[in-house]
């Protein structure tokens, strides 16, 4: 099932700057082949929900590998059944002004 993701990883413990974790986890999307859109406040990501997911998880990972001793995630997922729809798709739909 493929899924649209908005991921927002917060590392704890690590000072103010998050800016070379949330840098490491875009490594680990972009090393997994998946669509994403890092924006202000998180990343979009899209592609099969088990590789999204699994991306997710080794984003943690690394997180704490590098030394974080607490991550606090928020995630948004979505779904369709109709018809395939990127994050482009979405986008172009508001822009394009088709409301």
């Amino acid at each position: 099932m493929k899924v649209i993701v908005d991921l927002c990883v917060v590392p704890m413990g690590v000072g103010v700057s998050v800016s070379k974790y949330v840098a490491e986890c875009q490594k680990l999307l972009q090393e997994a082949g998946l669509e994403h859109q890092l924006h202000a406040y998180g990343t979009n990501i899209e592609g099969d929900w088990d590789d999204v997911f699994a991306a997710i998880k080794r984003c943690h990972e690394r997180v704490h590998a590098m030394g974080a001793p607490r991550i606090t995630t928020s995630i948004k997922v979505g779904t369709r059944t109709d018809r395939d729809q990127t994050m482009q798709d979405k986008i172009d739909s508001v822009t394009d002004g088709n409301l």
